[in-house]
């Protein structure tokens, strides 16, 4: 059987689809007629899904996505996860701004220039 979950076995569901015509009462219209009724299928929402056995053997199956979200299913494990070895060796230390204190100077003693631009008063340059 194609259309069935594999997994839960769910399969088609019949039903009706209804055919209306006219405008809702709550809308301002004098309500809707039904103009036909026709069988209909409710089909399962399959996926092919490549799951891995016990014994380590890939299978591909059809399963629905309610077996699929609730973990069911076991998918594929295509790579291994990628890992961090604690053993590595740090990397390489980048050189870094030095620091500066409060007064303006680094570590070493130097003391760093800071030029501040100053914006002149448009109100002082009016007057004069």
């Amino acid at each position: 059987m194609s259309r069935v979950c594999e997994v839960c076995g769910k399969g088609r569901g019949l039903g009706n689809h209804v055919e209306t015509r006219g405008k809702a009462k709550y809308l301002g219209g004098v309500g809707t007629k039904v103009t036909g009724i026709t069988r209909r299928q409710f089909l399962p929402n399959l996926q092919n899904v490549k799951t891995t056995a016990d014994n380590g053997t890939v299978k591909t199956v059809k399963v629905c996505t309610q077996c699929i979200r609730s973990g069911a299913v076991r998918k594929q494990v295509k790579a291994i996860p990628f890992r961090v070895s604690h053993e590595a060796e740090p990397a390489a230390s980048f050189s870094k701004k030095p620091v500066l204190n409060k007064t303006g100077a680094d570590k070493t003693g130097a003391k760093k220039t800071v030029v501040k631009k100053t914006v002149a008063n448009a109100s002082a340059k009016k007057g004069k």
